[in-house]
């Protein structure tokens, strides 16, 4: 049986969901594919925890614990080294699920040199452009996970172009974040207590300002316009921000501790677009022309009106969706579905790498 080596980059809430559904379903997915994967190594800031030939089950166990008590990952064994260093013996793969920056340029390298790549992190594919082709030359790289969470998105698009046809248009409220504060603000709640709650529950970024600032969403949309074959930049796409420039200067506790100032300005927006009809919704609009991301007020009828929760929605509008859009649909945020959409492309590129 073929044994395919994982490099994890990043034991966060996502990484340690991510560990332990390969744990738990390795076994099952030996059985069907003739695969299995291991753990070469599980690397975060303070450094990694490696063994050739494959972490066991209890290394895993032990450092999934580590994390969960607020400790770094890396015993003293490992601590300072980097996963960079790291010399796989065979094609492996590098999966990356923190929130980094600075991993794109390594990343880049291991596809090169022929292991292959699953994000999670939107970072790598949203810096250059040359990085971004370097990345997703040849299918090195899947990505599902970098835009909607475990939602068949890119795989969808991919599918599309492969297939000749021509997307026209892609409208899209594609942050979980954002769509659940958007609808706790329809309820009535204040934004500053929605905002805590959407931080507790995880589905925001470690700085909830990555999705307040729509820096999340507009990568995604930078994602998805370069996934076809658009080589734009991400200063390309104008974002509206929620909060003003002097609190994105705050520490990120200051920032938490200031979010009642947005309370008022955010209530009378919304009760503006009920009085119109219609409801708040933050939508990013992708044309071969162009994108936009921010606040719209759309009409009670529109299917992104409609999203409750974390649920995301994606419209497809295309040469052969012209008349009615191709529409994906689901949670676009937590734990459990973003580190399922990793163990698919992890489990997708192992099949083809056997």
């Amino acid at each position: 049986m073929k044994t395919i080596s994982i490099v994890q980059i990043g034991l966060g809430g996502v990484g340690r969901a991510l560990a332990r559904q390969l744990l738990t379903h390795r076994d099952a997915l030996a059985a069907r594919y003739g695969f299995k994967l291991t753990y070469a190594a599980l690397a975060d800031s303070s450094g990694l925890r490696a063994r050739r030939g494959g972490l066991t089950a209890d290394e895993l166990e032990s450092a999934l614990a580590a994390k969960e008590a607020g400790h770094p990952l890396a015993s003293a064994s490992g601590a300072g080294m980097s996963w960079r260093s790291l010399a796989l013996g065979d094609a492996g793969i590098y999966v990356d699920v923190t929130a980094a920056v600075g991993h794109q340029q390594a990343l880049a390298d291991r596809a090169a040199a022929g292991h292959r790549v699953v994000l999670a992190n939107k970072k790598p594919l949203s810096a250059d452009h040359s990085v971004f082709e370097a990345l997703t030359g040849r299918g090195a790289t899947r990505y599902e996970a970098t835009v909607g969470a475990g939602l068949p998105v890119i795989s969808t698009l991919q599918g599309l172009l492969d297939s000749g046809d021509t997307p026209a248009r892609i409208e899209a409220a594609m942050s979980g974040t954002l769509g659940y504060l958007c609808g706790e603000l329809d309820a009535g709640r204040p934004l500053s207590a929605a905002v805590r709650e959407a931080h507790r529950l995880g589905y925001t970024e470690p700085d909830p300002r990555d999705d307040l600032s729509g820096a999340d969403v507009a990568r995604k949309a930078l994602i998805l316009a370069r996934t076809c074959g658009l080589p734009w930049e991400l200063g390309q796409i104008p974002t509206e921000p929620w909060f003003s420039a002097g609190l994105g200067k705050l520490g990120l506790d200051e920032f938490m501790a200031h979010l009642e100032e947005l309370d008022a300005a955010f209530a009378e927006r919304v009760a503006e677009a009920k009085a119109d009809g219609g409801a708040l919704r933050y939508v990013a609009t992708i044309t071969p022309h162009g994108a936009t991301v921010g606040l719209r007020v759309l009409p009670a009828d529109h299917p992104l009106a409609s999203l409750r929760g974390p649920d995301n929605l994606f419209s497809f509008t295309t040469a052969r969706y012209a008349e009615r859009p191709l529409v994906v649909r689901g949670p676009g945020a937590g734990l459990a579905v973003t580190a399922a959409g990793v163990l698919a492309d992890i489990v997708a590129t192992a099949r083809e790498m056997l």
